[in-house]
């Protein structure tokens, strides 16, 4: 969920991957890092994920030196930070079983050569290559399972997929020294399926700032102030409820869909857009840089989050964009599963509905266009949220449970 980024922290506003000058050098050099604190390996390139670089910032804020091993179209190394050194692997082409065996013969190779503390796996295809490394050289494996992964949409009609990705997640997630996941549900089904002790929750929510007053969304796209503006920000992709608000929108009146974002669904969204009618009232804004989001955000009227109920990784849970509409005060539909609609049912900050169905969406949202001062209230209510759901708390446990395992080094 990436698209539509979330807030910069201090060390992503320095080091930004978007015309940057840090990001210098394209040679590749596969040289690790000589005996890091901590091994920190993802599948993707690091500087693109809000979660890992949040990660990074409080690993290095507490002292550690972390040697980073992403995937990118082209390898290349530099230094992310003082503390921060970044490595990035070229990516296998494809995907599935063949992308996976291959991902895992490459990293598996490179980390032979890093001799670290700790291991930290940010997901499950580098999870077995890291627990290889710990049981031969010994030091502690953390891993960050960011999605329940043998349950995600791809192996939904697939039970052998499931059972492979099972099979795998159980063999090595009982060697880590320490698991963190994203929300309370996902946390309780990993420990029940495995056996193991219920996993840290880091929920994935920006680093808290105020709502500003903004028009950006009305101005940049030349929308009426007469206009309540839904806004759906994120990629556009598969059962994301993206066609269903289209459809919903046929029975709104008063109002402007925007979606701000990229992903797959984009042009066949244009396409459903003009076959519905719907040019006036649906407007498209491709993804906006980090520094902007939030003003983007902050101007809309209502924020819109549809996970369709078609896999357990939808059910349980808490995308990004949820936390940065609540950031932004603006009230939230989304769908009715237990974390999603817990959040918004427990803290008063919007309504609920069935994601599969188009007219009870279009319904709902028709009544929260029509009620603005319900909107006032539900905005006021939305800072009540970030008591519990927020980066700072979150940071404090992954710092806890590194200095536990691993004794921050004598400066």
């Amino acid at each position: 969920m990436i698209a539509a980024c979330s807030r910069k922290s201090s060390f992503e506003n320095r080091h930004s991957t978007i015309n940057s000058p840090f990001i210098h050098q394209t040679k590749p050099l596969f040289v690790p890092l000589s005996d890091p604190d901590i091994l920190f390996a993802i599948t993707g390139d690091p500087r693109y994920n809000s979660r890992a670089l949040k990660q990074l910032e409080v690993l290095t804020a507490a002292g550690y030196d972390v040697h980073v091993v992403g995937l990118a179209a082209a390898p290349a190394s530099e230094m992310l930070y003082e503390r921060i050194r970044l490595q990035l692997l070229e990516r296998p082409s494809g995907g599935g079983p063949k992308f996976f065996w291959q991902t895992h013969q490459l990293f598996s190779a490179y980390v032979a050569g890093v001799k670290a503390r700790a291991y930290h796996a940010s997901d499950l295809y580098v999870l077995p290559a890291l627990s290889g490394r710990v049981k031969k050289t010994g030091g502690k494996l953390v891993y960050d399972a960011r999605e329940r992964y043998p349950y995600v949409a791809s192996t939904v009609g697939r039970p052998w997929a499931r059972f492979f990705w099972e099979m795998l997640e159980s063999r090595h997630i009982r060697r880590a020294d320490s698991v963190f996941t994203v929300s309370q549900s996902i946390a309780s089904h990993i420990a029940a399926s495995y056996n193991i002790a219920l996993p840290d929750v880091l929920y994935n929510v920006p680093a808290f700032k105020k709502a500003v007053p903004s028009e950006q969304l009305r101005e940049t796209l030349d929308i009426a102030v007469s206009q309540t503006v839904i806004l759906h920000q994120g990629k556009m992709q598969k059962s994301r409820g993206c066609l269903l608000l289209l459809q919903a929108m046929q029975h709104v009146a008063g109002a402007t869909l925007v979606f701000l974002g990229d992903g797959p669904l984009r042009q066949p969204l244009e396409v459903a857009v003009a076959q519905y009618g719907l040019q006036d009232r649906v407007k498209f804004k491709a993804a906006v840089l980090p520094d902007e989001l939030h003003a983007f955000t902050c101007s809309a009227d209502i924020g819109v989050t549809l996970l369709e109920d078609t896999c357990l990784n939808h059910r349980y849970a808490l995308p990004n964009k949820l936390f940065e509409y609540l950031m932004a005060g603006v009230p939230v539909l989304g769908s009715d599963l237990p974390e999603v609609g817990g959040v918004i049912e427990d803290y008063g900050v919007g309504r609920v509905v069935d994601a599969s169905d188009p007219a009870q969406i279009g319904a709902v949202l028709q009544e929260m266009v029509d009620a603005p001062a319900d909107r006032a209230k539900w905005a006021a209510a939305s800072p009540a949220v970030f008591e519990t759901f927020n980066w700072e708390n979150a940071s404090q446990v992954l710092r806890r449970n590194y200095k536990n395992l691993i004794p921050v080094p004598e400066q």
